[in-house]
């Protein structure tokens, strides 16, 4: 998988780590990078996560998703992230911090 298309300034970064703190669930999102290309573009709705998995709402299906596999931007927040960042539990994530 490539590198992170972006280059996290400070504002991004302070998005990141309030999310990384905070759960998923509920944001929307956008697969904008897949290892399997036929996850790029599905568009959904957060509504679980697993340590290694999301699990999206899509309009007519559940889709799940690999953390490790993926990017994707996060409308609500206007950022892209490299699913990998994710990977863990939200209790795991912020007991790093």
């Amino acid at each position: 998988m490539p590198q992170s298309p972006l280059k996290l300034g400070n504002q991004k970064k302070k998005k990141m780590k309030s999310l990384e703190k905070g759960g998923l669930i509920g944001l929307h999102i956008e697969v904008v990078n897949s290892k399997n290309k036929d996850n790029i573009g599905i568009k959904g709705k957060i509504i679980d996560e697993t340590k290694n998995m999301l699990i999206i709402k899509t309009k007519d299906k559940i889709k799940k998703m690999i953390k490790n596999q993926i990017y994707f931007s996060i409308k609500e927040r206007n950022v892209k992230i490299d699913g990998r960042e994710f990977v863990g539990t939200c209790e795991e994530r912020i007991k790093k911090k």
